[in-house]
């Protein structure tokens, strides 16, 4: 069933954070979706929460922005402030539904890692393609990050014409170059992994998780050479959250710029999670602006 929201959105573009803006979004007019991954593919049974689907018919269309929730995340709950701000960029925008849960982290440790230092790039690679072997998890292959992605592009196709979804799907394989892939933990490292196989054309990786090949050393994955240039991935963590120099060290194997690796350092407010604040504070939101681009 189709719905729609009705409101307005303004923001103003400032580069750091001790300049974050305090107010609240206001929400511009958006066209929202909520689609279940088995009425795409009636082969997927788990993690079949609703797909949230957001744009604006009356904007200039631009790139689709995917993003990828983090492990336990769901899809058709944001988050929405940046989902809006997102679209008055430009954007077409997909939360994607898909099995976020176990952790990389709580597989991919102890005789698990030390038996196989891939560990984690055979669980991303299962995950996102569904073509690896690997069986600490029971991902099927249809149950794929990029299967779903595609089968519900060909959904939106032939049952929403209006979204002009063909523009991101390219011999029935999504067109990445049209596509800037983001997520936020799990979700976030499932992106960067993603740019680094497929060209596409923005990267944002909101505290990407923690990969390690053995106690103590990152993944290799991370220091493989991207299809997507460096200069086209943005990255955030909280200063505040545990694993933050992980993270830092994880954007600097991977070379993205300096000047687009956030240190977010404002109070996570009472309740919260240093972790997710990023993707959830809209006291970042001039900082989301510059994350996002102009999607068109």
């Amino acid at each position: 069933m189709r719905q729609y929201l009705i409101a307005l959105i303004f923001s103003t573009a400032v580069f750091t954070t001790s300049n974050a803006q305090n107010a609240v979004p206001q929400l511009k007019p958006n066209s929202i979706l909520k689609i279940q991954p088995s009425k795409t593919d009636s082969r997927i049974k788990e993690a079949d929460t609703p797909h949230l689907i957001l744009y604006n018919q009356e904007m200039n269309q631009g790139n689709l922005l995917v993003f990828l929730p983090g492990t336990g995340g769901i899809a058709e709950k944001g988050p929405e402030e940046l989902f809006y701000l997102a679209v008055q960029q430009g954007y077409h925008v997909i939360n994607l539904s898909y099995i976020n849960t176990p952790a990389i982290a709580q597989i991919c440790n102890g005789k698990e890692l030390t038996d196989n230092s891939n560990c984690a790039e055979d669980f991303r690679m299962n995950r996102i393609y569904g073509t690896t072997p690997f069986d600490a998890v029971t991902d099927k292959p249809h149950d794929a990050i990029v299967n779903r992605l595609t089968k519900l592009l060909t959904y939106l196709v032939k049952n929403d014409k209006g979204g002009n979804w063909d523009k991101y799907l390219i011999n029935n394989s999504p067109n990445w170059e049209q596509i800037a892939v983001a997520g936020q933990s799990q979700g976030g490292g499932m992106a960067a992994f993603i740019a680094k196989d497929h060209k596409v054309a923005r990267v944002i990786d909101f505290s990407g998780g923690w990969d390690f090949s053995a106690k103590g050393k990152i993944a290799t994955w991370y220091f493989k050479k991207s299809v997507t240039s460096p200069t086209l991935y943005y990255g955030t963590y909280h200063a505040q959250e545990p694993q933050a120099r992980t993270i830092l060290e994880s954007y600097k194997a991977m070379n993205i710029p300096s000047t687009q690796i956030y240190a977010l350092d404002l109070e996570v407010p009472d309740g919260k999670k240093a972790h997710s604040d990023g993707v959830r504070n809209t006291q970042y939101l001039s900082i989301w602006k510059e994350l996002l681009g102009n999607g068109n």
